[in-house]
């Protein structure tokens, strides 16, 4: 299971920065199921379409994750806008999710 969610980061003022997240699954475990819920209503919610978000089934495509260096699921990974930054877990502390994707500052 390999999926790609999201639209292009365009507006009526011209493109806008697209968030590139990778999501890192162990098929249909409760936590990674719980972890497609929740960055699936955080990018709806928060990130207005401008999200390129990739799930990865790590059952299916181990060599990804080892690629990765992902050694634990669910993961989420921001690949873009640098700086990258991961979260472990089924994702349910939003402001942790936002703090590391960064829509949100540590101030807030």
């Amino acid at each position: 299971m390999s999926a790609r969610r999201g639209k292009p980061g365009n507006t009526i003022d011209g493109p806008t920065t697209v968030a590139v997240l990778r999501l890192y699954i162990a098929g249909d475990a409760p936590n990674s199921v719980q972890a497609v819920v929740n960055i699936e209503a955080i990018c709806r919610d928060c990130l207005n379409g401008a999200y390129d978000l990739e799930i990865i089934d790590v059952l299916e495509y181990p060599e990804r994750a080892m690629a990765a260096g992902i050694l634990v699921t669910p993961t989420l990974t921001k690949v873009y806008p640098l700086p990258a930054a991961q979260v472990v877990g089924n994702l349910s502390d939003r402001p942790r999710v936002l703090l590391a994707i960064g829509t949100r500052s540590e101030e807030q």
